[in-house]
């Protein structure tokens, strides 16, 4: 992301959903709300983000604040160090991403009242500052991509990954509406297992666009959970390459010192 038209550009295209059902909304109380039936279980696919991806992680930082922080948060996560990290000006953090803080120092919090979600959701919403951590990034990255039609559901979805999830599909407009095909497999007795999703309806984006939205809050969560894993990683590197020099200094140190020992 080269500037600021580029930024508002993306930002203006996102904003509608803004104030929709926080994009995470109620996954940590899905996760306890419903079990997980074994016919329904789904293979994980990779998610393949990169947190190296500075773009990436501005998208992400984008469709989180629009999608994901009108009913979470990540409190552990301050504007500020998200305006160094992601290579942004504060300005540009204040005017595109600061809808809840004060203060470029403050954290992302929300301002929904604990009380209000327990009654809107049954339950508070959790922080996501280590989702993507605890959950791990193929998990989440699957079930962004595995909701589908289920018209008996509260929310009119379901989702293969988690079924039973209280979670509404709040990126349907984006994705579209798929219908999932479950058949009898003979291999575990009859018991239907998940086939295939068909489009029941198209939404603004094709497939691999959709991924990449997906894969860019995904990344975002990752970076969140540990901003600090890229200059850990450089120093670790840093450190080894280190330790390589002072062993082969070592080694000819001790071969002066011995070579006349017989």
């Amino acid at each position: 992301m080269s500037g600021g038209n580029r930024w508002r550009e993306s930002r203006a295209a996102a904003r509608p959903a803004r104030r929709t059902a926080g994009l995470l909304a109620v996954m940590a109380v899905s996760m306890f709300a419903a079990t997980a039936s074994a016919q329904h279980e789904a293979t994980l696919e990779p998610a393949g983000n990169d947190v190296a991806d500075t773009a990436s992680l501005q998208r992400g930082a984008m469709y989180f604040v629009n999608y994901c922080l009108g009913c979470h948060s990540a409190q552990y996560v301050r504007y500020n160090r998200l305006a160094e990290d992601l290579q942004l000006t504060e300005n540009l953090v204040v005017q595109n991403l600061m809808f809840t803080g004060e203060q470029p120092f403050d954290t992302m919090t929300n301002s929904m009242r604990p009380e209000d979600s327990v009654r809107w959701f049954g339950i508070a919403p959790p922080d996501l500052s280590l989702i993507a951590r605890s959950r791990g990034t193929d998990y989440v990255y699957t079930f962004l991509r595995s909701f589908y039609e289920a018209p008996a559901s509260p929310t009119g979805v379901d989702n293969v990954v988690l079924p039973n999830t209280a979670m509404p599909h709040v990126l349907w407009e984006l994705q579209g509406i798929n219908r999932a095909v479950f058949e009898a497999d003979e291999a575990h007795d009859g018991e239907e297992v998940f086939r295939r999703f068909e489009q029941v309806s198209a939404g603004q984006l094709g497939t691999q666009q959709y991924d990449q939205v997906v894969r860019d809050i995904v990344n975002f969560l990752d970076y969140i959970g540990d901003p600090t894993q890229l200059a850990r990683e450089a120093l670790g590197v840093r450190v080894i390459a280190f330790l390589l020099v002072f062993l082969v200094i070592a080694w000819l140190l001790k071969r002066e010192i011995w070579k006349d020992v017989t």
